[in-house]
């Protein structure tokens, strides 16, 4: 009697959240599925047309579509590298021998650019890579440096870059933090008295034990950079000429400003496929070599 009745308070505080998840998740991914085989403008009152694998086909020869992946792939490769490298150094200087009000202020600084939303800071540093930079180019004559990066198509993805980098690497570095701050004092005294040096101590012994941060932060990473879709609209709009255009907002694009919503529905299943084996191939090889490192 009494684990039925704790089995009904389970499925009372459960059934909100998989109800949200069936309705807001689960529900629309299976009708996305449906609307992938169709040729459909997304008004409810036009006819849909079924075309089978046709939409998946056109993939193929659609410029816009591979170009976007292309843009993609650079996009994520490079700020997986410059996130990860730069929380690391910031969770290393916070964990190291410094004041304790200067760690807590550091934290705090270091992280603030993650509470901002994706938007508002695309817009921000809209202003920054445009106007402000061009303003210090003509005023220091350094113009091969400070000109408007986002008119730029070989500097417009570099600029998503450097925002997606700074407002990301304080929150991946609280997990780091988290690692480094688990690895016994005792192991770090002993390598010391050994003669270890700090890169010694860096390498043959942090990375190996705080390997677990590094699966995490580099799922978070990759998945966030290639579902980058704010960030992207606010600070490039996808140009200069498409240059910036990335996986997510080439799906926006092809829904509701071409109208072409079961094509676009292909794509975002080809999306959702492409990511999903893109991070299990991330976590089936940095969780094998947790094992190797134990």
């Amino acid at each position: 009697m009494r684990r039925s009745l704790n089995s009904r308070w389970y499925f009372l505080f459960v059934f909100p959240l998989f109800f949200i998840f069936t309705t807001v998740v689960l529900v629309p991914f299976c009708l996305g599925i449906g609307y992938s085989f169709v040729t459909w403008d997304g008004l409810p009152l036009n006819p849909k047309t079924i075309t089978g694998i046709n939409n998946y086909i056109s993939l193929i020869n659609d410029e816009r579509f591979l170009s976007s992946a292309i843009h993609t792939l650079k996009f994520t490769l490079l700020t997986i590298i410059t996130i990860n490298i730069l929380a690391l150094i910031f969770a290393l200087f916070v964990t190291g021998n410094i004041n304790t009000r200067v760690r807590n202020a550091a934290r705090t600084m270091l992280f603030m650019p993650y509470l901002i939303g994706g938007l508002i800071l695309g817009y921000i540093w809209k202003f920054i890579l445009g106007d402000a930079f061009k303003s210090i180019g003509e005023t220091t004559g350094l113009t091969s440096v400070f000109f408007n990066w986002l008119l730029d198509p070989d500097f417009a993805v570099l600029a998503m870059v450097v925002v997606t980098t700074w407002q990301m690497a304080g929150y991946v570095m609280i997990i780091y933090i988290t690692g480094i701050q688990t690895i016994p004092e005792e192991v770090i005294e002993a390598a010391e008295v050994d003669g270890a040096g700090f890169w010694i101590k860096l390498f043959k012994i942090k990375f190996p034990l705080i390997m677990q941060s590094f699966t995490v932060c580099l799922f978070l990473t990759m998945s966030n950079c290639f579902k980058i879709f704010d960030v992207n609209l606010s600070l490039t709009g996808g140009g200069p000429y498409n240059s910036s255009e990335m996986f997510a907002l080439n799906i926006y694009n092809e829904i509701f400003s071409l109208n072409n919503y079961g094509y676009g529905q292909a794509k975002a299943l080809f999306f959702f496929i492409a990511v999903a084996c893109f991070t299990l191939a991330q976590v089936v090889f940095t969780k094998k070599r947790e094992v190797e490192m134990q």
